[in-house]
């Protein structure tokens, strides 16, 4: 009989979060991509302008652009694969491109006609994608998927509306759409399918004016958070256990909520849009929320600076949730870096020992003890499994009794 142990070695998470500008140029940012680390980002905005940061927003530089010159327009919508390499995005002028080397260069096959896309969302591994049209106030539109890599796209079954969000599990099999309340006919609905898109069914939640969704990678939990509740009274953000079948309210001032995501396991959420001081927004201040326990409680910051105009509009977390990014319309990409606590999986079998934790956004560093006083570096290379965003590492017991644990360098 093999016994073996995992321990934890890292610092107490830290609730309150601290935010921090960087160093992106001023801009009317869109939407932001990360890599699952969160290392590579990807900010998109106005007149054309894309930025790209490989070392956690540090620094930034341009990268290519598909439409240039007469065109007048914008990006709209990222997204990208967990590995950071391969993005699909969206534009205000009808277009829906890929890219298969972070944006160096792009390409837009046998887009079906519409006149605005909106919220685009990929696997994983990049292999499977959706566009939604939507956005913009637009005539309402289908969703459309691909999984060859943007050659050919084809529709599903879907209703049309003017959709705003979508999530996918990190497979794509399960994916979650929300729309907004710009054309009544098509009010403030949410659709979610269990087979990739194949077919829809719709959801029954107690919202409206859906702006964002997002879930956990095997799209069990699901957060949604709306700009308006009814009528005139504004967003709530409610969360879900059972991929988007019922759904609570979260106890948190209401806000004009513009966009939300989420940790792997789902348990962090971090959301933001502008905050309400009577009945009106206050369109001048950026509103964050965090929590690390899937709603339970929160913690909250309003972004600012002596240049800050404008909302969020955008957020992004990594898939341990240790890393956030915030982009604002006022032109602003602010980020937050947290130490989580890490869960070590250990699965063992007859012949060998499988080792798991979700990606980091932190250098972590398997270590192996026979007796808790010695401690090994592990050299094996983790293997990303794109089903649920853990590192694995399979190792052959090296005794009957046996230690494990991540530390930070």
């Amino acid at each position: 009989m093999m016994l073996v142990a995992a321990i934890l070695t890292m610092a107490e998470f830290v609730h309150a979060q601290t935010w921090t500008q960087t160093l992106a140029p001023y801009e009317g940012w869109h939407s932001i991509a990360s890599s699952a680390s969160g290392n590579s980002v990807i900010a998109v905005g106005g007149n054309w302008t894309c930025m790209a940061s490989t070392n956690f927003g540090t620094d930034w530089v341009p990268i290519s652009e598909p439409q240039q010159g007469s065109l007048s327009g914008s990006w709209y919508q990222i997204a990208s694969s967990a590995d950071g390499t391969k993005l699909l995005a969206t534009t205000t002028v009808g277009g829906v491109w890929v890219s298969t080397n972070s944006g160096t260069t792009w390409l837009s096959n046998n887009v079906p006609s519409v006149i605005y896309w909106g919220p685009v969302v990929m696997s994983a591994d990049g292999s499977f994608l959706v566009a939604a049209a939507g956005g913009l106030g637009s005539p309402p539109g289908f969703i459309y998927t691909s999984t060859n890599w943007g050659t050919s796209w084809n529709p599903t079954s879907a209703p049309t509306n003017d959709w705003t969000s979508i999530a996918s599990s990190a497979d794509g099999t399960k994916l979650v759409a929300v729309a907004d309340i710009d054309a009544p006919a098509y009010s403030g609905i949410m659709y979610k399918s269990t087979n990739s898109g194949a077919s829809w069914t719709p959801v029954n939640t107690p919202g409206k004016d859906w702006s964002s969704v997002a879930c956990s990678a095997d799209g069990t939990k699901v957060v949604a958070v709306n700009q308006v509740e009814y009528s005139s009274v504004p967003g709530h953000i409610y969360t879900s256990t059972d991929s988007g079948a019922t759904w609570v309210s979260n106890g948190l001032p209401t806000c004009i909520w513009e966009s939300v995501a989420v940790s792997a396991d789902g348990n962090t959420i971090v959301t933001g849009g502008s905050p309400v001081v009577g009945s009106a927004p206050v369109t001048n201040l950026a509103d964050i929320f965090v929590s690390t326990n899937f709603g339970a409680s929160w913690s909250s910051n309003i972004l600012s600076s002596d240049f800050f105009d404008g909302y969020v509009v955008t957020v992004k977390a990594s898939a341990d949730g240790g890393r956030f990014y915030a982009g604002t319309l006022g032109g602003l990409v602010f980020t937050s870096q947290s130490t989580p606590v890490p869960s070590l999986n250990l699965t063992p079998s007859t012949t060998n020992l499988t080792l798991a934790w979700t990606v980091p956004s932190t250098n972590l560093v398997l270590q192996q003890s026979l007796d808790l006083s010695s401690w090994i570096d592990l050299t094996n290379p983790p293997i990303l499994n794109l089903t649920n965003l853990q590192n694995q590492v399979t190792l052959a017991p090296f005794n009957k009794s046996g230690f494990y644990r991540l530390k930070t360098p």
